[in-house]
């Protein structure tokens, strides 16, 4: 049942109230004057406040302009319950934001009737946020065709309604990963425009060059990578034809606001269930075939082959090196400030692991993270990581005691290593506070074994650390793990906010899961912000904290605490003055 918290200065008619309401079923809280209910409010979060207007030590004017200066808390219900009956006065309540305006005395149906309307709109509302942020979320906002949550269900879809053997023989499904050659020197020339309109013409002529009769399925990837799975069993020979054509098609000028732009693709090509019995692994292995066309020249397809990647000596030589890259020293941890978008001060910190290798330099974490999870490498890596990070926050909280430290969670992290218990020893043994140390997970980290997590990460909630949702929107299902599992941190994947003053569509989504997450209580990160206009929207939408090279590359921790940690780095002042202004354009009703 919902929660509703009386303001009330009068304690004759606050118990009333508190009374009227407790009988029809609502959990009530009460608070006497202003500054008592909202110390109530910031840590209950109720779902509706009645509040009178004429109280001691703070008006209820007061209480809801500071509450509307509050993300976590601007989304309440507000309705004002007074005698201040002028038509001035009422005027101003609503302009404040109030949603209702009761005039005392009233009647127990009237209280009951606006409360009930109120919760009623607000349900509605988080209906209408949830079922907008559902059909968004599976869609590629510039190409329209599905994204990579919506791809995992078609492809599941399509499995099941296949059949892998036909007379005894196994049939396979081809699974490509086509790519346009060199596509950023389009970006970079000529500028996102036309590339997003190039991107828009390709994906066209990529779906009419499959037979529409056939249940063949194509995704966006990423910003220069389709995803195609072909609806039907065709033999090496036909697909072979069916590439080439492809190629030639993809080849011919594409005519884009007066300029005839020639481009070039390749197809990297895998087979279902041979080579994977899940999307995923079907992806990789069609990109790695996809990156040896492009390693040849470009303008060519190529097959999978397994047992190249296997015996690729490379790979091995790097994953020995890895091996002996922590008793070496050559680990290093980064740290990339967050900053709050509401007082411009740096609070956190995500914690970022980089190699750089003796003979071969910085080596990306792209490379060397996924050898460390098959290897098994990922836990003494992640542990050594984690201990890094805590030492640094700890010796950090003395600029600021409420220094947050983020840390990533690989999957074989979570359910690999008795986690908890472990950490738990670790904290306690550095004296570090649990609750200024914050844990980031992918959705990729959950997808597998669900309950497995779930319960894992209720008991490190038990300890008090803090749990992010990483990435969000590039995963599976991640609306299923905001209502399941016990986050208190949603962080929206760069993807969503790369030129988000550009895109009106992706204004809309960015601000529908923004609203989302403060309905449900959590705090909001925007990683990869580079740009003033993207500062600007995300001040608009009470995001409440920023992450990217708009204000820091990850740095290490001496550069850190000489250039990030004294009072003088923050925001610019004029930013922070004008939060949220002249941005309103930004924004798709």
């Amino acid at each position: 049942m919902a929660k509703i918290l009386v303001i009330e200065d009068d304690e004759a008619i606050r118990e009333n109230v508190l009374e009227l309401l407790e009988s029809e079923g609502y959990e009530v809280l009460g608070a006497e004057n202003g500054r008592e209910g909202l110390k109530i409010a910031q840590n209950a979060i109720p779902d509706l406040i009645l509040c009178d207007v004429m109280m001691p030590e703070l008006t209820g004017y007061a209480v809801l302009t500071t509450l509307q200066e509050n993300p976590a808390l601007s989304h309440i219900p507000f309705i004002f319950l007074t005698a201040k009956g002028d038509r001035l006065d009422f005027r101003y309540g609503m302009e404040l934001g109030a949603d209702d305006y009761l005039m005392k005395p009233c009647l127990p149906n009237e209280i009951l009737r606006a409360v009930a309307a109120r919760l009623d709109k607000k349900a509605s509302l988080n209906a209408h946020y949830l079922q907008e942020l559902q059909r968004q979320a599976s869609e590629d906002l510039l190409t329209h065709l599905p994204n990579r949550t919506r791809l995992r269900d078609l492809f599941q879809t399509l499995v099941q309604n296949s059949s892998t053997l036909v007379a005894g023989q196994e049939q396979l499904i081809p699974v490509l990963c086509i790519g346009l050659d060199r596509f950023e020197r389009i970006n970079h020339t000529l500028g996102y425009d036309v590339g997003d309109r190039l991107l828009q013409v390709a994906a066209q002529r990529i779906w009419e060059s499959f037979d529409p009769s056939t249940s063949t399925i194509l995704a966006r990837l990423s910003d220069d990578v389709f995803v195609a799975i072909l609806g039907e069993h065709l033999s090496r020979h036909q697909v072979m034809a069916q590439m080439q054509t492809l190629l030639e098609q993809l080849s011919q000028p594409f005519a884009i606001e007066e300029e005839n732009l020639v481009m070039t693709a390749s197809i990297g090509i895998t087979y279902y269930p041979r080579d994977g019995q899940d999307i995923n692994p079907l992806i990789q292995n069609a990109s790695r075939a996809l990156n040896q066309a492009r390693e040849q020249g470009g303008n060519k397809y190529q097959f999978y082959i397994p047992t190249f990647y296997v015996g690729s000596s490379d790979r091995l030589n790097l994953e020995a090196d890895l091996r002996y890259a922590l008793e070496r020293q050559e680990l290093d941890v980064h740290y990339q400030p967050q900053v709050s978008l509401h007082t411009g001060n740096v609070i956190g910190a995500e914690a970022l692991i980089r190699w750089q290798h003796p003979e071969r330099g910085w080596i990306s974490p792209a490379k060397f993270i996924p050898i460390a999870e098959e290897t098994g490498l990922i836990d003494a890596i992640g542990k050594w990581v984690l201990v890094q990070a805590c030492k640094q926050g700890k010796n950090w909280q003395q600029f600021n005691p409420n220094f947050q430290v983020s840390v990533n969670l690989s999957p074989r992290q979570l359910t690999h290593i008795p986690l908890r218990q472990w950490l738990l020893d670790t904290l306690i043994s550095m004296g570090y506070i649990p609750g200024t140390l914050e844990l980031e997970l992918t959705e990729n980290a959950l997808v597998e074994q669900k309950l497995e997590a779930l319960k894992i990460l209720n008991s490190l909630k038990s300890i008090g650390v803090k749990l992010a949702l990483d990435d969000f929107g590039t995963g599976y299902s991640s609306l299923e793990y905001l209502k399941d599992f016990p986050f208190d941190t949603l962080k929206i994947d760069r993807c969503f906010i790369k030129r988000i003053e550009m895109n009106m569509k992706q204004q809309s989504l960015v601000a529908a899961i923004i609203k989302m997450s403060h309905s449900l209580d959590l705090q909001v990160v925007a990683e990869g912000v580079e740009t003033e206009p993207e500062v600007r929207f995300l001040q608009a939408q009470n995001c409440e904290i920023i992450q990217g090279y708009y204000f820091s590359q990850p740095l290490g921790k001496e550069e850190f605490e000489a250039q990030i940690l004294n009072p003088e780095k923050r925001l610019p002042k004029l930013l922070l003055e004008k939060r949220g202004k002249d941005w309103d354009k930004y924004i798709k009703d």
